[in-house]
């Protein structure tokens, strides 16, 4: 891919610069930076406003299809958005789930009525969204799932539970990998259900973090319903919709996030010149790595996204998520030795905490959720480079 951008993209650049500096402006000025990673309980019903605010300007679903309701965005214009978004300090996206991953995933696998009944409220920043994947006993081993759905007088009916559900309190729908064949094991059986949130057969239950938030939740689904018609593809299919999800999951918005990792380096470098730390040779080595790191992130992703579009997923998307997990990880150990001691110290520890004190807790996480480093590898090993795999034992 040609890293430059032509005078019709850099025109583009503007219009998306003008448009964040225009609207990120009085009341939705206090909204610059926030609900980031670690920070994503903060502001919520402001930033729903936000997200209504985006889409009367078409600002949201950027690159869907006109179709959908889109606006049909080239991967240039798609990557310059994301990056002008992030450079101008815009809030964390509640709408997220739903455009970067159930609203292409219905796309490509819904049938008409799911499209015209659920694609335009997410365009609209109506809907939210959230993910019922992962379970007590089925994290990274997502295909051990055991929720089960069956059909009962023309609704499905489903019983279970899942956990680290991002922003369950505040999702209207969630996608459901559930079991709606008896006995089935493993990848079989599996479907991919379409499930109201606001219904008394569902309890969701906060997981305090060490930051002193919740963002993320248990589920527990006790006869939860919803019609018949909710399932995306055919009852048993469930594991290629879900692995179709995934792959929306390494889309163009990858970009917005590098330009939020930029934010956070040069935060990093700011403190360190104001506190003489730069001079020390070990931050200096540190932060030019940090710098290089991320450049090659950069041009990896750009190479991802210009292969065409196909079924599979082309082999350096597979790498891009242990990448960015261990390089973020890094950065939050950085951000604490550019601090020194003032990293130890919180007005109100661990509720009020600085941003960079944030980074560094939340970035715990980042190597275990969405598969662990240790599943990343094995998915390299046998989908991007065909090793075998591990019998089992």
């Amino acid at each position: 891919m040609d890293l430059n951008f032509s005078k019709k993209d850099e025109t583009f650049r503007r219009t998306v610069a003008d448009w964040m500096k225009s609207n990120l402006s009085g009341r939705f000025a206090q909204l610059k930076g926030r609900g980031g990673p670690g920070d994503e309980h903060s502001l919520h019903d402001l930033r729903h406003e936000w997200e209504k605010r985006m889409a009367e300007s078409r600002w949201t679903c950027v690159g869907w299809p006109k179709e959908d309701g889109g606006r049909g965005l080239s991967i240039e214009q798609q990557v310059i958005f994301f990056e002008e978004y992030a450079r101008a300090g815009g809030p964390g996206r509640v709408g997220h789930i739903g455009e970067g991953l159930v609203g292409p995933t219905i796309s490509t696998f819904g049938n008409d009525e799911q499209k015209k009944r659920f694609l335009p409220p997410i365009v609209a920043g109506e809907e939210l969204w959230c993910q019922g994947y992962s379970e007590p006993n089925a994290g990274s081993d997502l295909a051990n799932v055991r929720t089960k759905a069956r059909l009962e007088n023309g609704e499905w009916v489903i019983d279970g539970q899942k956990t680290w559900t991002s922003l369950a309190m505040h999702a209207d729908w969630c996608f459901v990998l559930c079991r709606t064949e008896e006995d089935s094991k493993l990848h079989r059986g599996l479907s991919y259900i379409l499930v109201p949130m606001r219904q008394s057969g569902i309890t969701v239950r906060p997981i305090m973090q060490m930051t002193g938030t919740s963002e993320f939740n248990e589920v527990y689904f006790d006869g939860a319903r919803t019609a018949e018609d909710n399932i995306v593809g055919r009852p048993g299919e469930g594991w290629s919709v879900a692995m179709g999800t995934l792959a929306f999951e390494r889309g163009v918005s990858t970009l917005g996030q590098q330009m939020q990792f930029r934010n956070e380096l040069d935060a990093i470098i700011d403190i360190a010149r104001q506190n003489g730390r730069d001079r020390d040779p070990m931050i200096q080595r540190r932060l030019v790595d940090a710098w290089i790191g991320l450049k090659a992130m950069r041009a990896n992703a750009l190479r991802m996204l210009s292969r065409p579009a196909a079924a599979e997923l082309p082999r350096e998307a597979y790498i891009y998520k242990i990448s960015w997990s261990i390089w973020h990880r890094d950065l939050g150990k950085l951000a604490m030795d550019v601090l020194g001691p003032d990293a130890e110290i919180g007005e109100d520890v661990p509720y009020d905490l600085s941003s960079l004190q944030r980074l560094f807790l939340f970035v715990r996480a980042d190597t275990i959720y969405a598969g662990t480093n240790q599943i990343q590898r094995n998915i390299i090993a046998e989908r991007a480079l065909g090793m075998p795999k591990e019998p089992r034992r």
